[in-house]
């Protein structure tokens, strides 16, 4: 079987992209050959019960894994080809990560946890803390910058952690399950927040159990044993 080529409007593309863990004698399949089209500017949701691949899809994805066979672009580079530190800088520059759990580091202010991504990427110290808060503002939270995570709410939390993600503007951004940890009205918060940023043209996917959030997607992908079991349009 032919696959097809990339789409020439995507971001990222993969094509019969398996995933195979060792474990001890045997192996673990994690990705069965998937093949996927993330359009500049779309907001993409994947779902399916646990143990069907959404993690790692996403970590493929975010390139904070190498597939074990198949071809990965990220906007029409070859991306299985790199080096450690070629897909350092590529996760550094053009892709945010938003994680269930906040993941702040506690003994820094929230300004301080929006810059450290600034660090990594080398940018001019002097430009950190204004990057910062026009990240933080972005979210409706330059009014804390200066407190310890410790002191926020749960989503204040998820907002800082949305501005961290945003302060290098990258070209993609990636939400694992960012409402499971919030409840129903600050969970709504934040999916409007990414409403909003995939409104301004940022590019969205997220890994949710979380259905009302799925529908909020222009296309919901369905994971099941490590394949695509189907696409919808909510």
């Amino acid at each position: 079987m032919v696959l097809p080529g990339p789409d020439a409007t995507s971001l990222v593309s993969l094509r019969d992209v398996a995933r195979v863990y060792p474990r001890g004698a045997a192996e673990v399949v994690a990705l069965a050959g998937v093949s996927l089209d993330v359009r500049e500017g779309e907001k993409l949701a994947i779902m399916g019960p646990s143990g069907s691949g959404k993690t790692t899809l996403l970590s493929i994805l975010g390139c904070l894994d190498r597939p074990t066979r198949g071809e990965h672009l990220f906007d029409g580079r070859r991306v299985e080809g790199l080096s450690d530190d070629e897909l350092s800088r590529l996760r550094n520059r053009s892709i945010g990560f938003v994680f269930q759990s906040f993941h702040l580091i506690p003994q820094l202010t929230v300004a301080e946890n929006v810059e450290t991504p600034l660090l990594y990427e080398g940018a001019p110290p002097a430009t950190w803390r204004p990057r910062a808060l026009r990240a933080l503002e972005r979210v409706g939270l330059a009014a804390r910058a200066d407190h310890r995570p410790t002191e926020l709410s749960g989503g204040e939390a998820q907002r800082a952690a949305i501005a961290r993600a945003l302060v290098t503007e990258p070209r993609l951004l990636l939400a694992d399950e960012p409402t499971g940890n919030l409840d129903t009205a600050t969970g709504e918060e934040i999916a409007a927040l990414l409403d909003e940023l995939h409104a301004r043209g940022r590019t969205v996917v997220i890994v949710t159990h979380n259905e009302s959030l799925a529908r909020r997607a222009e296309r919901v992908v369905l994971l099941r044993d490590g394949r695509i079991e189907a696409e919808v349009r909510p």
